[in-house]
């Protein structure tokens, strides 16, 4: 065999190796296309323009910003843990077994994917970051579309604090905070806070809420009511609900609970025994009032000034004694229809305290004239030899009511002469047997007097009103009288009485004997009340350095009722009366106003003068303008500060003040109120309704309307017919039309519109220019016809 150059021969462990390295190299290349695929499949879905709206778009401060991009391989930090629980991505992932990334390398920041990186280093070339065969640029993002802030509506009742929001809830009242706490959650806890519901008066809607609101309103109030009404509450019924409201109610100072007749005796008495804060106490016509009621008040109301027990049918006079001893504060007494006040004792605790202002005792059937007279003076009280009087302190009363106290009479209401000289109301209506001697010192001795009852008194007579009410100290300060019923009294009383006191407002004459004549005189004093008033408001408003403004007379002011007038059931009152009152109603006012005139005469003089000298400047003025030329004066003294100056002074020389009278026509401002037949009522009460809103004219031709009506009303019950009837009305026509001649000839033809129609002007009517209408269409001047 021929033999061939041999070769060398190479280690069989070294061909094996180089084998090996081959395949490995062959199959690492292999995976690195594959690895190149997947990068440039990423980086085209990075740079897909259809994916550009759903980027983010970068921030100016990214540290990510290039002009290239990053393969995934350098978005994993060098150092950074794996999410897996490897070493690291590039060792664990792409390595497969081969060296990894050097833990001495630092790491680069984080970059856009595809961006190139030359600064990345690993042991492996082949794993190094390489930069992708096709370049990318970089892609411009797109922002999402900006969406316009919305602007939201900045809630103030939800900003607001609690407080403030409390106290605007504190003015509605309690009905309607009821209705507003439907509204939603929140103002339902807000409408019943305690803070708002410190005043409870549920008298003006008990009827219609029902039992629980009332009693959930009061628990969820609690401490803080201090007011509680509960007048006419008869819901109340349920001793539950009832004891809830007293467990409640703690701190209250006034408490009403008149006419809750359902409400059980001891829960009355846990009412009263937890608020020993009591001031006013209102148990009116209350079943549960007994003697033990009052006895508890007395031990838990040291500060009582107010206990109303009227009509309370189980108890009497001797539990009022332990209050009035119990209660040293306690000013106001009510008791009507209080039984056992005949006992001496009751009287002698009540002369004894003498605190009491105001003392009720109407319909005490009981009440003797010993009681009455202890109460004012004692037991066996010293006489004064002069007068005759009890020598003792005077009483406290300012309201005294005796109605229906039948077994009184005068030598008992006499007592109280000299002794209540701070008297202001008396009610002595019902007493049948008192006389006029049983008044007459009590009128003499109350200067106070304004409200003075006396219905039903049958044996009084004229000449204690002429007399003695006339005469008395409180007779231009009385206000109410009430003589209903008193048939004896008729106009020889009232017309001194009208003339006296000025004062009045109220005046009830019911079946009485007065007559027209009252009524006319009643409307005469308040008109001369009304003129009385215009005047002292225009003096009062004068200065003597000011020209009154005379455009303020000229305004109308609408009229005001000052005097209620209650006159039906009189047999003497005709409707000729009744027209008195609506024609005084609606005529106006003749006004004496005083004006004032100026006159100045002035000198100007330029001199050398001293500041002494300038003092001596004398001058003619009147004594009210002194204050002014004095002031003047001292201006100019106190600017001159050396001793010699040249001044040019401009000095009043002559300054008079002329003061003249003119009249001026006011509308009227009070009007009078009328309660008459019942037949005649209502035309008074329209013209009572156009009076007060201002519409004279119309007012006035209502009232000669129905003065036409009431006359031709009378003719018929005259009866007769044919030219005798014509005649009677021709007759009356001239008599009106002459009546109405004198008493429009001055003040109404000024009140017309000028042309004497007597109803076409502001305040001019009907019924004061009728007779100037026919005068003047008598002569052929042009007139207008009225209705």
């Amino acid at each position: 065999m021929d033999s061939q150059p041999s070769r060398p021969s190479t280690p069989r462990s070294a061909t094996n190796g180089l084998l090996e390295n081959g395949e490995g190299l062959r199959e690492m290349r292999e995976k690195s296309k594959g690895r190149q695929k997947l990068l440039r499949g990423l980086q085209r879905i990075s740079s897909s323009p259809a994916l550009a709206p759903f980027q983010r778009q970068r921030s100016s401060s990214s540290p990510y910003h290039g002009h290239g991009t990053l393969s995934c391989v350098s978005l994993a930090t060098p150092n950074a843990p794996s999410p897996f629980g490897q070493a690291s991505i590039s060792s664990s992932y792409f390595s497969h077994g081969f060296s990894s990334v050097s833990s001495s390398v630092p790491s680069t920041a984080p970059t856009t994917p595809g961006l190139d990186t030359p600064g990345c280093d690993v042991s492996d070339p082949m794993l190094a970051a390489r930069k992708v065969g096709h370049p990318i640029h970089t892609t411009t993002s797109i922002a999402l579309p900006h969406h316009k802030k919305r602007l939201t509506a900045f809630n103030l009742w939800a900003n607001m604090p609690h407080e403030i929001r409390i106290h605007v809830l504190s003015f509605l009242s309690p009905k309607e905070l009821v209705r507003t706490s439907r509204v939603s959650k929140e103002f339902y806890n807000m409408c019943y806070d305690g803070q708002l519901w410190t005043r409870c008066d549920a008298s003006e809607f008990y009827q219609q809420i029902p039992a629980e609101a009332l009693a959930q309103i009061i628990v969820s109030a609690g401490s803080f009511i201090k007011d509680l009404n509960l007048r006419g509450c008869v819901q109340l019924e349920h001793h539950r609900r009832a004891e809830m409201v007293v467990k409640a109610s703690r701190n209250l100072v006034n408490a009403t609970l008149e006419g809750c007749r359902n409400l059980q005796r001891q829960t009355l008495h846990d009412l009263i025994k937890r608020n020993n804060r009591l001031v006013n106490l209102n148990l009116t016509g209350l079943p549960a009032v007994c003697n033990t009621t009052l006895r508890l008040i007395a031990e838990s109301c040291p500060q009582l000034e107010m206990l109303n027990v009227s009509w309370c049918k189980h108890m009497d006079a001797k539990a009022i004694q332990t209050v009035v001893e119990g209660c040293p504060k306690l000013k106001d007494l009510r008791v009507g229809e209080v039984k056992g006040f005949k006992d001496l004792e009751v009287a002698k605790s009540i002369f004894t305290t003498n605190n009491l202002e105001r003392l009720v005792l109407a319909g005490c059937e009981d009440l003797s004239d010993a009681a009455l007279q202890t109460m004012m003076h004692g037991e066996d009280p010293e006489i004064d030899i002069l007068t005759n009087n009890p020598m003792v302190s005077p009483r406290k009363l300012r309201h005294l009511d005796l109605s229906r106290c039948n077994r009184l009479t005068s030598q008992g209401v006499k007592s109280l002469g000299h002794l209540v000289p701070e008297l202001e109301g008396l009610i002595l209506s019902g007493i049948t047997a008192l006389t006029d001697s049983a008044l007459e010192s009590i009128l003499a001795s109350t200067p106070r007097l304004t409200h003075l009852e006396l219905e039903d008194l049958g044996e009084l007579t004229n000449s204690l009103l002429s007399e003695h009410l006339a005469k008395a100290p409180c007779a231009s300060k009385l206000e109410h009288l009430s003589i209903g019923y008193c048939g004896n009294l008729g106009d020889t009383g009232m017309l001194p009485v009208f003339r006296a006191c000025t004062s009045l407002r109220s005046v009830i004459m019911d079946n009485t004997r007065i007559s027209d004549l009252v009524l006319a005189e009643a409307a005469s004093m308040v008109r001369q009340r009304a003129m009385d008033a215009k005047c002292r408001a225009i003096i009062s408003s004068l200065n003597p350095h000011q020209l009154l403004q005379q455009q303020s007379l000229n305004n109308p002011v609408l009229p005001n009722v000052t005097l209620h007038l209650t006159v039906y059931d009189c047999g003497n009152v005709t409707w000729t009366g009744i027209r008195e009152v609506l024609s005084r109603n609606t005529e106006p006012m003749k006004i004496s106003v005083p004006t004032t005139s100026t006159n100045t005469n002035t000198n100007t003089r330029t001199s050398t003068t001293t500041a002494a000298a300038a003092l001596s400047i004398s001058s003619t003025t009147q004594p009210s303008t002194s204050d002014l030329t004095t002031s003047i004066f001292d201006t100019a003294t106190a600017d001159s500060k050396s001793d010699t100056v040249v001044t040019t002074t401009t000095i009043p020389a002559a300054l008079s003040v002329t003061t003249t009278t003119s009249t001026r026509i006011s509308p009227p401002t009070e009007t009078i109120a009328l309660k008459c037949y019942y037949g005649w009522q209502q035309t008074v009460d329209e013209h009572t309704k156009r009076v007060l809103r201002g519409a004279f004219p119309s007012a006035r031709r209502l009232e000669a309307k129905w003065a036409q009506y009431m006359q031709a009303e009378e003719e018929e019950r005259a009866g007769g017919d044919g030219a005798g009837r014509r005649r009677r009305r021709r007759r009356a026509r001239e008599a009106a039309m002459v009546h109405a001649d004198e008493e429009g000839g001055g003040v109404g033809s000024i009140w017309a519109d000028g042309d004497g129609d007597g109803g076409q002007g502001q305040w001019g009517g009907a019924g004061a220019g009728g007779g100037g209408r026919r005068r003047e269409r008598g002569r052929g001047t042009v007139s207008c016809a009225v209705m």
